[in-house]
C-alpha cells in the first residue's frame, strides 16, 4: 500500500496527523485540500537510536501542524 492510500485510509479514520520518514512525501502526494497534516522525520537513519533524539520536536510539531500542512523534523529542530 502506497503513501496515497494510506492517506486517504487515516483521513477516513480521522487522524488528524500523518507521521512518515518519506523524505519525498511532499513531493509525491498533494495534501492541499485534506484534513490531514504531515509531518516528515529526517534523521540519519529510520532506526530507533537516530529518530529518539526528534521526539521532543516531533511533539512540538505536532499541535502546530493544521490540515494540508507538511512539516520536517530533522536534527536542526531539537
Amino acid at each position: 500500500m502506497g503513501n496515497g492510500e494510506l492517506l486517504r485510509r487515516a483521513a477516513a479514520g480521522g487522524f488528524e496527523i500523518f507521521l512518515t520518514a518519506d523524505q519525498d512525501l511532499q513531493f509525491q502526494q498533494n495534501l492541499a485540500g485534506s484534513p490531514l497534516g504531515a509531518i516528515v522525520l529526517s534523521a540519519r537513519s529510520n532506526k530507533l537510536e537516530d529518530l529518539a533524539p526528534l521526539v521532543p520536536s516531533l511533539l512540538q510539531a505536532t499541535p502546530e501542524t493544521g490540515p494540508g500542512e507538511v512539516r520536517r523534523v530533522d536534527i536542526s529542530n531539537t
